[in-house]
C-alpha cells in the first residue's frame, strides 16, 4: 500500500483529548479501540507486554499509556471524563488487564505486544506501535504483517488450510464482491491466510454475509476507523513538498493559510469550507482549554500547582518586564496546566507541546486586536508546516527527543504568526526555518514521569523563539538553511540522541535526585489515596 500523505487533522492538529500525553494516553486508547474491535464476545483477558528497552517500560504509568489503553477498551473517546477512572471501570466489567514489562527484540520505543482474549475463548495477538501525537500502527496481527493506522475501513478475513494460489483465488472473488474497494492484501503463514481489505466506507452486511459462506474462511473481523479523516486510494494532493508548495503560492498569489485549505481539502476529499470550520471548532476549543486554565485547575497526580494567574497578577501590578510576551507566557502556562489536570486540550503537534500553537498565536492575537478567522488562517498556516514536518521526522519524543515536539510547535508557531500579521507564504516557511534551526537537539527528559518540567518551560522557550523568528522573517532576515534542508537536519539529529535523553525517563532532569524523590512523593500519594 502506498503511504498517504500526512493530513493537517489526523497527524498534525489534533487529537482533542485529555491526559498528559499523545503518544502515551491518545495513542493507547486507539490501539486499545482497535483490540476492542478484534473480538466478537466480551474482552476476559488483555495482557500488554512493553519491551525493557523501549521507552514504555519507564513511562507507561506515569504518561497515562494504562488508563489511555483501558479507557479504548472500554470504547471511550479520547476526550471522555472518565478516562482517569478506565482502571477501576474495566475491573467492575471484569476485564482482566496487565501490563507486563518483557525483553524482547521490539523495533520501535513505543511497542505494544498484545494478547487479547474473550468470553468465546477467541484469542487474538496483535503488535502495535505509537509514532507520535497520537498516530499509531498496528503491524502485526496473529503472525501477519499488517500495516493498518485506524484511517479505513478495515475487513480482515482468516483462512485455513490454504496456499498462495487458492489465497489469491479467494481474494478475486472477495474483489469482486465488494467491487469498489481501496486496497487489498494477500498474506500466507503456514497454511493460513489473511486477506485484508481497506475501503472509505463500511461494508453491507449481506456482502460480510456471503464473505463469511466461502469455504476455508474462518473469521472475519471488522475494523471502524479511529482517526477524523479517512484515507482513499489515489488520494492526490496538490504538492507533495515545500518547493510545489511555493510554486504553487507563487503562481496563484496564495498566502499559506489558502494552500492549507487546499491541501487538506484535496486530502480529506472535503470542501474547503468544511476544512476551515473544523479548524475554527478547534480553535473555539483551544480558546476555551486557555480560559478554563486561567481560572485555576486541580488534580492530585501533578508536580506543578496552578502559576498561570501569577503572570496576570504581577502584570497588573507592573512587576514584570513588559511587553506582549508575558500574555502568551500565561496563556502556554494554562493550556499546559489544563493538560496536566486531565482537561480537554487539542494536541498540536503533540499533548506535551500543546501551549506552544495555541498559547503563541492566540495570545499575540489577543494583544493585537485579531479575529477569530485571522487566528483560524493563523492555525491553518501552522498546520500546513506541520504536515512537512509529519513526512519528514514524525512527532515522536521517543524518536526524536523534544525537537520534534516542542522544536516542531516552536516552527510552526513561527509560521502561524507570520501569517496572521499578512507575510508571504515563503515568510512563513523562513520563519520555521529559522525556529527549527534555533531548537535541534532539544532533548526530552521528563522529571518524575510527568509531562510537566521541564515541559513548561521548553513550551514556554518555543513560544518565544516563534516570536523572535516571526519578526525576524518579516523583516527580511536570510534564513540561510531552506526549511526542506532543516527538517532533513532535524531528523538525523533526532535519531543520533542516544536513547537515554528521548523521553524514557533515563537520563537528563529525569534522572536528578529531586525527580527521583518527587517521583516517589508522587507513588506513596497514589498509594494513600
Amino acid at each position: 500500500m502506498l503511504k498517504q500523505p500526512a493530513s493537517i487533522f489526523n497527524d498534525v492538529i489534533g487529537p482533542i483529548m485529555r491526559g498528559p500525553s499523545s503518544s502515551h494516553v491518545a495513542a493507547a486508547l486507539r490501539i486499545g479501540n482497535l483490540v476492542k474491535q478484534m473480538v466478537k464476545g466480551k474482552l476476559k483477558e488483555v495482557i500488554v507486554e512493553f519491551d525493557t528497552k523501549g521507552s514504555l517500560a519507564t513511562t507507561y504509568h506515569g504518561h497515562g499509556s494504562d488508563i489511555g489503553f483501558v479507557g479504548g477498551l472500554l470504547g471511550f473517546g479520547p476526550e471522555d471524563d472518565r478516562l482517569t477512572d478506565s482502571l477501576k471501570l474495566a475491573e467492575k466489567q471484569g476485564i482482566v488487564v496487565s501490563f507486563k514489562i518483557v525483553d524482547y527484540p521490539a523495533k520501535h520505543p513505543n511497542t505494544y505486544r498484545i494478547t487479547v482474549i474473550s468470553n468465546d475463548n477467541e484469542i487474538k495477538r496483535l503488535t502495535a506501535i505509537s509514532i507520535g501525537g497520537g498516530m499509531i500502527e498496528v503491524q502485526e496481527i496473529d503472525g501477519f504483517e499488517v500495516e493498518i493506522s485506524g484511517d479505513f475501513y478495515e475487513t480482515l478475513i482468516f483462512l485455513n488450510k490454504i496456499d498462495e494460489d487458492i489465497l489469491k483465488q479467494k481474494a478475486d472473488a472477495i474483489k469482486a464482491l465488494i467491487g469498489d474497494f481501496d486496497f487489498c492484501n494477500c498474506l500466507t503463514n503456514r497454511q493460513r491466510g489473511l486477506i485484508n481489505v481497506k475501503t472509505s466506507c463500511q461494508l453491507p452486511d449481506k456482502v460480510i454475509k456471503q464473505i463469511e459462506s466461502f469455504e476455508q474462511v474462518e473469521n472475519l473481523i471488522q475494523l471502524i476507523p479511529v482517526l477524523p479523516i479517512i484515507s482513499r486510494k489515489n488520494c492526490n494532493v496538490p504538492f507533495r513538498n515545500i518547493g510545489e508548495m511555493l510554486q504553487v503560492a507563487l503562481e496563484g498569489n496564495l498566502q499559506l493559510w489558502e494552500l492549507a485549505l487546499m491541501y487538506e481539502s484535496a486530502r480529506g476529499n472535503i470542501p474547503k469550507q468544511e476544512v476551515f470550520d473544523k479548524m475554527k471548532e478547534i480553535v473555539i476549543l483551544m480558546k476555551s482549554s486557555i480560559e478554563a486554565g486561567l481560572k485555576g485547575t486541580s488534580y492530585e497526580d501533578r508536580i506543578l500547582g496552578p502559576q498561570a494567574w501569577m503572570i496576570e497578577k504581577c502584570k497588573k501590578e507592573n512587576k514584570l518586564i513588559p511587553g506582549i510576551f508575558n500574555t502568551v507566557i500565561a496563556y502556554i502556562t494554562s493550556m499546559m496546566e489544563v493538560k496536566s489536570s486531565m482537561g480537554v486540550i487539542v494536541a498540536a503537534p503533540t499533548a506535551g507541546s500543546c501551549g506552544v500553537l495555541p498559547g503563541t498565536i492566540i495570545g499575540v492575537a489577543t494583544e493585537m486586536g485579531f479575529s477569530i478567522d485571522d487566528v483560524v488562517k493563523a492555525m491553518l498556516a501552522a498546520g500546513m508546516i506541520g504536515v512537512f514536518i509529519a513526512e519528514k521526522s514524525g512527532f515522536a519524543a521517543e524518536v526524536g527527543g523534544c525537537q520534534v515536539e516542542c522544536g516542531a510547535a516552536s516552527g510552526m508557531a513561527a509560521a502561524g504568526l507570520v501569517q496572521l500579521l499578512g507575510g508571504s507564504a515563503q515568510q512563513c516557511v523562513d520563519a520555521a526555518s529559522m525556529a527549527l534551526q534555533n531548537i535541534l537537539g532539544l532533548i526530552c527528559d521528563p522529571v518524575a514521569e510527568r509531562v510537566e518540567v521541564p515541559c513548561l518551560g521548553k513550551n514556554i522557550m518555543a513560544g518565544a523563539n516563534a516570536i523572535a523568528c516571526a519578526n525576524m522573517a518579516l523583516a527580511g532576515y536570510d534564513k540561510v538553511i531552506p526549511l526542506e534542508e532543516t527538517l532533513v537536519a532535524m531528523d538525523e539529529v533526532g535519531r543520533m540522541l542516544p536513547p537515554e535523553l528521548r523521553c524514557t525517563g533515563l537520563g537528563g532532569l529525569s534522572t536528578t535526585e529531586t525527580s527521583k524523590k518527587i517521583y516517589n512523593a508522587l507513588k506513596k500519594r497514589a498509594e494513600k489515596g
